[in-house]
């Protein structure tokens, strides 16, 4: 079983985690494995802990790092098939409470997911309207463009998407499932083409593009969940550990950005003459501005171009 991934500042997002012997790690987005595999390779002893919701990509990562999830005294890698804003929760249940000394995040869709048809994640292949990065999850895009009211639809589209023509989208979705329900991913994409002006599917890429990735978001929650595991990771580092997280889409990045200031930055009542540790900074910023990828990979990987890498330390 193939889950061929490239990973996006592989080396950046690892390096600036400076993994040590003997140090507990967390891959908050496992997906391929890429970023594991580098990690692994930059210490002797450890334990790396692979969270993903995808059950096709933890069965791909059984099969292939196999040898790495062994029933040994040690195992140098454990799999969660679990979303990652559920990061506390299954550390407790690991039996590591007492923290961790490093985190990333690889956010967004891997390429699998795009190339796997029946996912219904691309507007490239003909497949049912699914999107659901968790297959046990009921909610699906199908529901979504089926159910949602033509407001709500078209908040969506412009809220996760920045669709410029959210409105005339939604208005022409709920038209057309009045004839019958909209089932498939071409069909979805034929009705946005309908409801664009002509002059602008001329430029910009896809025009199905921004809504796809507006239901994808909305289906699976995606910066709400981030919201929630980031201060759960937070919480988690032991102080000297770091975080890293890569985002490709500016709502994600705003996140971390906010998240990061939140505990990095804090306001001292002028002419208090002991700061009290409550009011005192939990992390401290690595890269006050995001890593972005170098020309070389630029040129290699297409998905980099808009990938953002921030990282910061537990003081």
């Amino acid at each position: 079983m193939e889950f061929k991934h490239t990973s996006v500042l592989l080396h950046e997002t690892i390096d600036n985690l400076k993994p040590k012997d003997g140090g507990l790690y967390v891959d908050a987005t496992f997906g391929g494995g890429g970023h594991a595999k580098y990690l692994l390779s930059k210490i002797n002893s450890g334990t790396l802990i692979g969270f993903d919701q995808d059950e096709y990509a933890i069965k791909a990562a059984e099969l292939n790092f196999a040898d790495l999830l062994r029933d040994d005294s040690s195992p140098r890698l454990k799999l969660v098939h679990d979303n990652f804003s559920h990061l506390e929760s299954n550390l407790v249940k690991l039996g590591y409470s007492d923290g961790i000394d490093g985190i990333y995040y690889d956010l967004g869709v891997s390429s699998p997911q795009f190339d796997q048809a029946d996912r219904g994640f691309s507007y490239r292949y003909d497949a049912r309207l699914d999107m659901r990065m968790d297959q046990s999850q009921s909610l699906d895009a199908y529901e979504l463009v089926n159910t949602l009211d033509q407001k709500d639809l078209a908040n969506i589209l412009y809220k996760f998407g920045d669709e410029k023509y959210s409105r005339q989208i939604a208005r022409k979705i709920v038209e057309k499932r009045k004839v019958k329900p909209i089932e498939t991913t071409f069909e979805l994409v034929d009705i946005i083409k309908e409801a664009i002006p002509a002059f602008a599917r001329r430029t910009g890429g896809h025009p199905a593009k921004k809504s796809f990735q507006a239901l994808r978001v909305a289906v699976n929650h995606e910066l709400e969940v981030l919201q929630e595991s980031l201060e759960e990771a937070i919480k988690a580092l032991r102080p000297g550990g770091r975080i890293s997280v890569i985002t490709f889409q500016s709502d994600e990045d705003k996140i971390v950005k906010k998240i990061f200031k939140k505990y990095s930055e804090v306001e001292v009542p002028r002419g208090m003459p002991i700061i009290p540790d409550d009011l005192k900074p939990t992390l401290r910023l690595v890269n006050r501005k995001p890593i972005t990828a170098s020309t070389t990979e630029l040129e290699d990987n297409n998905r980099s171009h808009s990938a953002k890498l921030r990282v910061a330390e537990k003081i």
